[in-house]
């Protein structure tokens, strides 16, 4: 899996961007430099985002709050968010993200000299059955467009099929019932297949806080080009296998555009006299969005899970072939090489972690201050691609750099090619030396371009 190019007309900050991440580079690492302000970070976060949540409906909350402020132009009904190319195999999948009004669909579909007559359709929650109807019909098993009507309205009290007890919540069918005439039928199965003709996904609506009272008029869409089938269902599962492929790592001091505003706004306030801080909201987001990482000082959480597994896996072996395996020390090895003069020691209870120091032949017992930030932060990137098994991946990494001495900000490129090589890495940096590591080919640039202050003479 490969970004190959990430273009962004108009959002927040970042304006006509366009950057190609060439495959053919060796290593596939790309340092993303700027200014401070110029736009890294929202980049970042913006491919995250719109990969890794636009298709599971848990996560697409915080899309939504990352789009915030995304308005439309009066005078145009459609406007891009961003175009991303992935390299699969031999193939580039392009993701066009586009906000449009309701306008926009009723021009394409030519429904109605009236533009109001199909507004009580197009409603959040219509648009949600349109979304279940492109993830869940199969005119296979439901015996055709016509059927698939008949199913709703005739089966309210069939609440252990999964797929109608959501209509059901979503959507009150039974109190909208005699509203859904054949007109209506016509309509949706109308938009259905223009969506699928176009391998066009429904993702969500966009609000705007301006608006008072009345429907929403703006969508986001998204146009997903040169896949080799004609199956709206095999698109959307490549997109879901796409999301599973994304990750992004960050400082969790980051301000991070897709929390809600007033979780944001958290981390400019006092503590006082609440018991919300930016970080237990950060903590619930992270709970959520299983690919994102923070650098903590360590993770120790991943430490001890990865030392569980590993024993077990040494007690699997035990009992399938008579002799425990190596997993548990192996892993004790690599974490020790990374620590150099150092070396990790798991609680006997596997409740925690101690570190110790050689010297002289002494064994000397080091407290947690005694080891850098920078060391505990290799050591937890370290874990966070092994214990995750993240490979085939793009990883988006933000200020890796931060806590590092100049030597190590070199060689965390040599690291990262040594610890999960398969990966696509690209790392939103202010780092010279970690972009020395790499040919200057490999280092794009957001505008206003990254200066070096050159001696005075």
């Amino acid at each position: 899996m490969h970004l190959q190019r990430i273009r962004v007309p108009d959002f927040r900050v970042l304006k006509d961007v366009d950057i190609t991440f060439e495959n053919d580079f060796v290593p596939r690492i790309f340092p993303l430099g700027s200014l401070n302000g110029g736009g890294k970070s929202t980049l970042l976060q913006l491919i995250f985002t719109l990969l890794h949540c636009s298709t599971d409906p848990k996560r697409q909350p915080f899309l939504q709050n990352l789009l915030d402020g995304f308005q439309l132009h009066e005078d145009s009904p459609k406007k891009t968010l961003a175009i991303i190319d992935i390299l699969d195999n031999d193939r580039i999948v392009s993701f066009d993200f586009f906000g449009c009004k309701y306008s926009y669909i009723q021009e394409q579909l030519q429904l109605s000299d009236d533009p109001k007559k199909y507004y009580s359709l197009l409603t959040p929650q219509g648009f949600q059955i349109l979304l279940k109807m492109n993830i869940y019909f199969d005119p296979k098993h439901l015996g055709g467009e016509d059927k698939f009507f008949d199913l709703i309205f005739s089966n309210f009290e069939n609440k252990k099929n999964l797929y109608f007890q959501e209509c059901f919540e979503l959507y009150n069918l039974e109190k909208e019932r005699n509203r859904f005439n054949q007109e209506s039928k016509e309509f949706f199965v109308k938009i259905k297949k223009y969506l699928e003709s176009q391998n066009l996904i429904f993702l969500m609506f966009l609000s705007d806080k301006n608006k008072k009272g009345g429907n929403d008029e703006s969508i986001l869409l998204c146009h997903i080009d040169s896949l080799n089938t004609a199956k709206i269902t095999e698109v959307e599962l490549f997109f879901k296998d796409i999301s599973k492929k994304i990750f992004l790592a960050a400082p969790s001091t980051q301000v991070f555009l897709f929390l809600k505003q007033e979780s944001r706004n958290l981390l400019f306030k006092s503590k006082s006299g609440t018991d919300k801080d930016y970080y237990s909201q950060l903590k619930d987001a992270r709970s959520q969005l299983i690919n994102l990482f923070t650098y903590d000082f360590l993770a120790v959480d991943l430490l001890i899970q990865a030392f569980e597994d590993a024993r077990d896996r040494d007690f699997r072996e035990a009992i399938e072939t008579g002799e425990y395996g190596n997993h548990y020390q192996r892993l004790k090895n690599e974490l020790n090489q990374m620590l150099f003069n150092k070396k990790i020691n798991i609680d006997k209870d596997l409740n925690g972690v101690n570190f110790t120091l050689e010297r002289n032949g002494e064994t000397i017992e080091l407290s947690p201050e005694d080891l850098s930030h920078g060391e505990l932060k290799r050591l937890s990137i370290y874990m966070w691609l092994k214990h995750h098994n993240i490979e085939d991946a793009i990883v988006l990494m933000d200020e890796i750099e931060i806590a590092f001495h100049p030597d190590w900000q070199y060689q965390i490129i040599s690291d990262l090619q040594e610890w999960a090589p398969n990966n696509q890495y690209i790392l939103a940096t202010h780092s010279y030396e970690l972009c020395q590591a790499l040919t200057p080919a490999h280092v794009k640039e957001l505008e206003p371009k990254l200066i070096q202050q050159n001696p005075a003479n």
